[in-house]
């Protein structure tokens, strides 16, 4: 392996990317999408019932939300909820993540000749932080990309004898194509077929003649076995019509409606906008977001010149972005599937790419490591942390912040490592971001087994500022009853201790609680802040960091544990449903 990425590299970042996915895998602060919380009420209520269908809800409007394979999966993950982590739910969707990122590499080492442009090619994918985002948690992503990905990389695999393949190949590709429908949405049929439809047409030398006498029962075979494997939910569901309205009626076709003012004003301007989109699908690249603007202006001006793989490459790409422009809510999570493609592009023109790029993906992370190695002293040598607990790093933190930032420096200096540099230092970033808030992983930001103990099968209020959100309360006080109440009450420690029996109240760090002669302190434990003012942004900018960005969390038991009226407290609406 010759040029800029020896295969030392090569092995050194793979070694860096797995440390990264694994490392804080069942950590509550690890980069995510807000639904895995209701997806994982979804999995505990479900296996609570004792059958795989009908999926399970206490959540209005949200049970039938997404097909039932991801569910299934947790459930078998957490042996129904019987062995219930982040870590168990999560560690299939890693799984996915890396089969994903094998068959990347095994398809572009096969159509390029080059073992090196194949490991490039998974490890920028790895690289990515929407890969990094939603590749890890228990979300939808990580199957998703992985079925629709197959077929299209099998094409680039096998070449003519998948093209000109009457019936193994479709057959395949359809039920490839049938289990990402079954794992996200029966809508992923139409990027997914069009982008086909235009890799055979490709094929046939732009034939429309050719492509639809040889090709479009193909298409239409494919077709017809994916959706019929989506289908298989109606017929085993006991409540199809619940299905129908739902997910078809509710999540898929309310899709189209106008956001705003009118559909196409949504389309030119807004979050919702097409440009908008274009931008964020690029912002998938995250740290890499200019490597990848270099690679597509190089693709551009190579245009003349460019393979037949690359073609099929920016068709794939050109495919999902415009069928996901339709629907009038955008969003570049719907193009996670054509990120592989955009990485085999950076890794197919990997020694060509100007420098200017990567150096900016240097300063980014130098910037992200900055920000991060001032948060961590400034915690560390806070005097307030000591009354809450002390925050105290591993020596091993220090040590990973050091030798990310001497990377970074190096990459900056050396000419002739600033490409494998920039791709090394994602995955310290990203390792250094999990390690940053390691401290609250720990005792400090957990209640103690004497409180846990306490608590056993007893009504517990929490603040919620997100559906589902008790779901992670029950991985800090397993065996509770849990209730929501708003999170922006939280501070209202008078007004909570007069209306709940049991409940978590926030203060700030420093200032101890408030509370009445005959309420009892049942525990305590530090918290990360949401939500922050203007001010309070300002303040911490200028070292004020513990006052704002954490609080501490006591859980009391209160006089109105006796109240006449708390058995009515279980009849009010729960702010986490």
């Amino acid at each position: 392996m010759r040029g800029s990425f020896t295969l030392r590299y090569a092995l050194l970042t793979l070694v860096l990317a797995i440390f990264a996915y694994l490392y804080g895998l069942d950590s509550r602060f690890a980069p995510k999408n807000g639904d895995e919380y209701p997806y994982m009420h979804i999995v505990r209520m479900t296996a609570d019932s004792g059958s795989w269908l009908p999926l399970q809800s206490e959540m209005d409007g949200i049970k039938n939300t997404k097909p039932p394979l991801i569910f299934w999966q947790g459930i078998a993950s957490t042996h129904w909820a019987s062995q219930w982590s982040l870590e168990n739910l999560r560690w299939p969707s890693v799984l996915y993540t890396a089969l994903t990122a094998l068959l990347l590499f095994l398809s572009v080492r096969r159509f390029s000749g080059k073992t090196q442009t194949g490991i490039l090619a998974a490890l920028v994918w790895l690289s990515f932080f929407a890969t990094y985002r939603y590749g890890r948690p228990f979300l939808t992503d990580p199957p998703e990309v992985f079925w629709l990905s197959l077929p299209f990389f099998a094409l680039l695999y096998w070449g003519k004898s998948a093209f000109e393949s009457i019936l193994l190949f479709p057959v395949l590709a359809g039920l490839s194509l049938g289990f990402a429908l079954f794992a996200k949405s029966f809508a992923y049929i139409v990027p997914a077929a069009f982008a086909l439809g235009l890799y055979y047409w490709h094929w046939r030398k732009w034939s429309i003649p050719q492509t639809l006498i040889r090709d479009l029962y193909k298409l239409i075979l494919l077709g017809i076995i994916a959706i019929g494997i989506f289908s298989l939910w109606f017929f085993l569901d006991p409540n199809p019509e619940a299905v129908w309205r739902e997910f078809v009626l509710g999540e898929n076709a309310g899709k189209f409606s106008a956001r705003s003012s009118s559909y196409l004003l949504d389309l030119v301007r807004g979050g919702d906008s097409i440009w908008m989109l274009a931008l964020t699908t690029l912002a998938n690249a995250g740290l890499f977001i200019f490597v990848l603007i270099a690679t597509l202006l190089q693709c551009w001006r190579e245009r003349r010149f460019m393979s037949t793989e690359e073609s099929l490459l920016l068709l794939l790409i050109g495919a999902f972005f415009l069928v996901f422009s339709l629907p009038s809510q955008r969003s570049a999570r719907y193009l996670l599937p054509v990120m592989p493609a955009f990485a085999t592009l950076i890794a197919m023109h990997w020694d060509r790419l100007p420098l200017w790029g990567f150096r900016i993906a240097l300063v980014l992370q130098a910037i992200v490591l900055a920000l991060l190695l001032w948060l961590g002293v400034n915690l560390q040598i806070s005097t307030l942390m000591g009354e809450s607990g002390a925050w105290h790093y591993n020596p091993l933190h220090w040590f990973l912040m050091g030798l990310s930032l001497l990377l970074v420096i190096a990459g900056l200096i050396r000419r002739e490592q600033c490409k494998a540099f920039a791709l090394m230092a994602c995955f310290l970033v990203y390792g250094a971001l999990t390690s940053s808030l390691a401290p609250l992983e720990g005792q400090l930001g957990r209640f103690s087994v004497e409180t846990i103990e306490r608590v056993q099968s007893k009504d517990v209020w929490i603040p919620c500022d997100y559906r589902a959100k008790d779901e992670e309360y029950r991985l800090l006080l397993p065996g509770a009853q849990l209730h929501g109440y708003l999170a922006k009450d939280a501070s209202d420690i008078e007004g909570l201790t007069k209306t709940y029996p049991i409940v978590a109240v926030h203060a700030p760090i420093g200032a101890a609680p408030a509370l009445c002669d005959s309420c009892q302190l049942l525990g305590q434990r530090m918290e990360m802040r949401a939500r922050h003012s203007d001010e309070e942004i300002k303040e911490m900018l200028l070292g004020k960091i513990a006052e704002h960005l954490f609080v501490v969390e006591y859980l009391v038991s209160t006089p109105a544990a006796n109240s006449v009226a708390s058995p009515g407290l279980l009849n009010v609406k729960d702010v986490c449903r």
